[in-house]
């Protein structure tokens, strides 16, 4: 069994996401179980290159892991002919330049979404990616969740007979960071720096729509700012430019009709932070980041309305819940193990750069929406 090296550059280490799940979660976690076994017995090892802004936080870092290789430097990274992947966690403001880098340096690209902060940028990455013939991809990391992927064997063994809607309810409240500090960092609340709760969860909602239920055909929205003023992390009041809750109505191909309320401004009065409903002629689902619980038509209850007693029925109970069936590992996890044999083995990756350039499309024009105050229809992009 032999070890096969892909060497990954790993840009924006320093931030929340790119330590936490991609960093430690996905591969350091693939290398603490020995590597990624192939199809042929050999296992492949992701050695790492961090990079980032902030020498003393890399160095940090690379001590507290046991890695060396690290460089503020992304242009001599790229330069590397060891270097097969590159993965951008920063923010998005700073993708595009990097990203181009990358593909001019012939090297794959994986990264955070959303890929670009304009359809008409995304669509360039796209087809630089393609004329460069590298290998590219973009998190989708909701597809990889228990609770999703509990929804999506139920939507491929036809549980739900035909559906009609699906119901998304995500958020929570985002502190202002004055007498309680902001658990987001506060260029998310700029729109002037890439923030925005649109540009931020409608490409997550175009991947999920579209990878479970179908092709998203129309959107009206509506996005607000519902804290004008916040305090940043040095303790200046700022004022918030970018869109903190945003309420949409996706129209997907066969009929089906999608609400999605998205909200940094809400307090959580559900079971996990983001809940689907979907709701069939032959049966209903509730999935959120872990579970899933289910009501088929042969259980459904016939409520009565009638306000002037008080309610009998203990309606959550009577729900049914799916079971595992199988062990779910990290959802970002599970995707860089799909880009790694992508990459070194030439397996599917369908999660590519044009996915990511329909989800920007879905946030411009939802934007567009919110801003004419009007349903806009979904045009076919082309790459």
């Amino acid at each position: 069994m032999a070890r096969r090296p892909v060497t990954v550059i790993v840009n924006g280490v320093t931030g929340r996401m790119g330590y936490r799940q991609h960093l430690v979660r996905s591969l350091l976690a693939i290398r603490e179980q020995g590597g990624l076994p192939t199809g042929d017995g050999d296992r492949i090892w992701p050695e790492l290159v961090l990079v980032g802004r902030n020498p003393d936080r890399l160095a940090e870092i690379a001590q507290r892991h046991g890695l060396s290789d690290w460089t503020t430097d992304l242009d001599d990274a790229l330069a590397r002919d060891d270097v097969d992947i590159y993965f951008d966690a920063q923010l998005t403001q700073a993708r595009e330049k990097a990203v181009r880098a990358a593909i001019a340096a012939g090297k794959h690209v994986y990264t955070e979404k959303p890929l670009a902060d304009s359809v008409q940028t995304a669509l360039e990455l796209a087809n630089a990616a393609k004329q460069a013939a590298v290998l590219h991809g973009v998190v989708q990391d909701k597809l990889f969740l228990p609770g999703l992927r509990k929804l999506k064997r139920l939507v491929d063994g036809g549980f739900f007979g035909r559906i009609l809607s699906v119901r998304g309810e995500f958020g929570y409240w985002v502190f202002e960071g004055d007498w309680q500090a902001a658990q987001r960092p506060s260029w998310n609340y700029r729109a002037e720096d890439g923030g925005g709760i649109v540009l931020d969860m409608f490409p997550h909602w175009h991947y999920v729509l579209e990878r479970l239920f179908g092709p998203v055909r129309a959107v009206t929205a509506v996005a607000a700012t519902h804290v004008p003023r916040r305090v940043d992390e040095r303790g200046e009041e700022y004022e918030a430019t970018a869109d903190d809750a945003a309420y949409a109505i996706f129209e997907l191909a066969g009929g089906i009709v999608a609400q999605i309320n998205s909200s940094w401004t809400v307090r959580v009065h559900r079971d996990e932070l983001v809940e689907f409903q979907v709701d069939g002629t032959h049966g209903s689902a509730v999935a959120g980041l872990r579970t899933c619980r289910i009501q088929h038509r042969g259980a459904t209850p016939k409520p009565v309305w009638n306000p002037d007693l008080p309610n009998a029925e203990s309606f959550r109970d009577q729900w049914q819940v799916v079971p595992d069936n199988e062990e779910y590992d990290n959802g970002f996890k599970v995707q860089w193990e799909a880009f790694l044999r992508h990459v070194v083995e030439g397996t599917p990756f369908p999660w590519d750069f044009a996915s990511a350039a329909r989800g920007v499309q879905l946030a411009e024009l939802g934007l567009v929406s919110a801003r004419e105050g009007r349903r806009v229809e979904i045009p076919e992009l082309s790459l």
